[in-house]
């Protein structure tokens, strides 16, 4: 198959640019609501043609790390000089500056949303000139700003994240949200002036504990741990003919992420401590603390404390990457893979040299990175394990008794 086309767009200032305008009475740019002819602000412009090559990073490398601004690197031919800012003939002349809003899709699916934080300009003599966008996505915008001193009042970790993001100094767009209601309810703390958005945010987030993180679409996301897995209509990967193929595969089995004695002190309360005495017998203490959560009563940091050495008190066993060649995919194929975002879940079934039985294994993506080139398109997927997840009724993989958690 052939690699599947990417779309490079660049918000730029019609005013700057002299528009392409609204008309009154004109019956193309006067229709109303359109998105094509505005009175003023930002439209995209589709500057594909000059693309090289781009590559994008998201997300974390283990369950317990926090999610990370993602980034994008975007080469441009600038032989023609459309990219320099210098060049008064560029059709972008004063506006190729920082900050510019950047979205990049490939076979018609969004793979990264953010802004411009640097452009790069390398001029080789021999005529061949290129220009390097380096992007960022909105946790970078959240990293930078800071909250008003201000006292948040008891409520859930969704709502919270919310009234984080509806302040003034924040003003995050209602639409470029997907937040889940969260299933912990958190003490009325006050905020101190100064606090980093992004912190205050990680910090309501780890109280729960979920995941937040900026969507492929750019959206701030946030998916709280009572969210159950689902194996039905999962996409599959496997090295058998029965799923999408992957080119590599990369497996951990170890320590990293063993913890059998949970500490978590609760903010303005006590301190909750939850240990797994066989696990502790057979490979010693591993301890893992958490400190200052906004969790509401002393039994809420208890719970979670049991939470967490259920989940972390034996090694782990998993598919830590996972990469596939879009142009070695069938159309459907590339369609399902490129549908996938951080958090969704997968199943992966794999034979190492094709000796014994197979692994089989379900397991939710914390990571998605895209190599772009002209006639290549690489995607790897990390991984987090499944193998505890909470029991759902009527599943054919996460109903087992016994294997699955019966609560959190």
């Amino acid at each position: 198959m052939a690699v599947p086309d990417t779309t490079v767009e660049i918000g730029f200032d019609v005013s700057g640019l002299g528009g392409p305008f609204f008309l009154l009475d004109d019956p193309v740019a006067g229709v109303l609501d359109n998105t094509d002819y505005l009175l003023a602000g930002t439209l995209f412009y589709d500057v594909s043609e000059f693309v090289r090559q781009v590559s994008v990073k998201r997300g974390k490398s283990r369950q317990l790390d926090r999610f990370t601004a993602g980034v994008a690197n975007i080469e441009f031919n600038n032989n023609t000089r459309v990219f320099d800012p210098e060049y008064v003939s560029s059709p972008y002349y004063g506006q190729i500056i920082p900050k510019r809003t950047v979205r990049v899709s490939t076979g018609g699916s969004a793979v990264f949303y953010g802004v411009v934080d640097d452009w790069n300009l390398s001029y080789d003599l021999s005529g061949l000139s290129t220009a390097g966008a380096d992007c960022v996505d909105g946790f970078t915008q959240l990293a930078q700003g800071a909250l008003s001193a201000h006292t948040a009042i008891s409520q859930l970790t969704g709502a919270r994240l919310n009234a984080v993001l509806d302040r003034s100094e924040v003003a995050w767009p209602a639409s470029f949200r997907d937040i889940d209601a969260g299933s912990e309810l958190l003490q009325a703390d006050a905020v101190d002036d100064g606090t980093n958005a992004l912190e205050y945010l990680q910090l309501v987030n780890s109280s729960e504990p979920g995941s937040i993180f900026i969507g492929k679409d750019g959206s701030f996301v946030f998916k709280d741990r009572t969210v159950a897995p689902v194996s039905a209509g999962q996409v599959i990967f496997a090295d058998d003919g029965s799923g999408i193929k992957f080119s590599d595969v990369n497996v951990v089995y170890g320590s990293e992420l063993l913890y059998n004695y949970v500490q978590v002190e609760r903010l303005n309360g006590g301190t909750a401590i939850a240990q797994d005495a066989d696990s502790i017998s057979t490979y010693g203490q591993q301890a893992l603390i958490q400190t200052g959560l906004l969790l509401d009563t002393d039994a809420d940091a208890e719970a979670l404390a049991d939470y967490l050495v259920s989940i972390y008190s034996e090694p782990e066993y998993r598919f830590e990457t996972l990469a596939v060649q879009l142009e070695a995919l069938t159309s459907p194929e590339q369609i399902k893979v490129l549908g996938l975002e951080i958090n969704d879940v997968c199943q992966i079934k794999f034979t190492p040299n094709g000796v014994g039985s197979p692994i089989n294994k379900y397991a939710v993506i914390i990571k998605i990175e895209h190599d772009m080139q002209p006639f290549q398109h690489r995607v790897i997927f990390g991984f987090e394990t499944l193998d505890y997840a909470s029991l759902v009724l009527d599943d054919l993989e996460f109903g087992i008794l016994d294997v699955n958690q019966l609560g959190l």
